[in-house]
């Protein structure tokens, strides 16, 4: 079966950095175009980076473009996001995602909580 499982996330001050991790399994990894979304207390869920198949494109929400990016390691079954000048608004549990062919059926991981403060 399909599973994602994120780790790396923490307490981090204002300006720091941490990576979180993704490891996945159940499926044809380097076929996929990988992402990574966040959620907010009380806010959706929202878009922040995908990673094609091979890793030749990437795309970022504009709010974290330029602090932000995504990674990953087909060798290992693994995706990254690298998060550099975190801000308070970055506070989320973040979510690995994929969305499997022919049906185009979204899975997520458990997440892993990102809190910046100071």
């Amino acid at each position: 079966q399909v599973q994602l499982v994120e780790s790396g996330g923490g307490l981090v001050q204002p300006g720091g950095s941490l990576r979180l991790s993704c490891a996945a399994s159940g499926f044809r990894f380097s076929v996929y175009t990988m992402r990574w979304y966040r959620q907010a207390p009380g806010k959706e869920r929202e878009f922040v980076a995908a990673i094609s198949n091979v890793g030749g494109t990437t795309t970022y929400a504009d709010s974290v473009k330029g602090r932000f990016t995504i990674t990953r390691d087909n060798a290992k079954n693994m995706v990254y996001l690298k998060m550099n000048s975190l801000e308070p608004d970055d506070t989320a549990v973040y979510y690995c995602n994929v969305r499997l062919t022919p049906l185009q059926t979204d899975y997520w991981g458990q997440g892993t909580q990102v809190t910046v403060s100071s």
